[in-house]
């Protein structure tokens, strides 16, 4: 039994699914939101158990949820609070996501691919965004901290639609935005080790 087929069909969805999943690491309702909106308009296909996305109820539902979390994302604090809580509620999002539109292949490989890569380019990118807001709070005191919501709500958006008009070019910005988010942790830890040392 072939676990999946290889067709150009699979292919479109195997990109689809992962860049709309490193979407989830911007925002956890954004994409999905999008994805019911693009389904419910006839222009995505969903797979066989999502079919409940492509509904108005399913719409309104993750519209919902969408205006509350980035309104969240404002409140001085609870921006940081959030970055933890939705540490691993955006890898599951990003599984949830990616194997909404994985078709055309058996539920094993689905599951299997949806956690380990649509759920790990959802952790690489929040992790990145993580790593420049704690910069930002770190350096600013919070106060620039708006700017990363801001940045990161246009990251979910753009994301998502570059990722179901342009399947595959999205995740070479993740891969881009993960670089620069190693970058920055190993240029700050460069700046705590020396500071530890002087003090020992």
């Amino acid at each position: 039994m072939e676990w999946i087929q290889p067709t150009s069909s699979t292919m479109l969805s195997l990109l689809i699914g992962l860049g709309l999943s490193a979407s989830c690491g911007f925002r956890i309702f954004v994409p999905p939101f999008i994805i019911s909106l693009a389904a419910l308009g006839g222009h995505l296909e969903l797979s066989e158990n999502f079919a409940w996305m492509a509904t108005l109820p399913a719409v309104l539902a993750l519209g919902t949820a969408v205006a509350l979390e980035v309104a969240a994302y404002y409140l001085p604090l609870v921006d940081n609070l959030l970055d933890t809580i939705a540490a691993p509620a955006a890898v599951v999002a990003g599984a949830i996501v990616s194997a909404s539109v994985f078709t055309d292949m058996s539920p094993v490989m689905k599951w299997s691919l949806a956690l380990i890569a649509g759920g790990g380019a959802a952790g690489i990118v929040h992790a990145s965004m993580a790593v420049l807001r704690g910069g930002s709070t770190a350096t600013t005191g919070g106060l620039g901290n708006p700017l990363i919501s801001t940045v990161e709500l246009g990251g979910a958006v753009g994301a998502s639609i570059l990722s179901l008009l342009v399947p595959g070019l999205f995740l070479v910005a993740v891969l881009i935005l993960a670089g620069a988010g190693v970058r920055i942790w190993m240029q700050r830890r460069a700046r705590v080790l020396p500071a530890s040392g002087h003090s020992v």
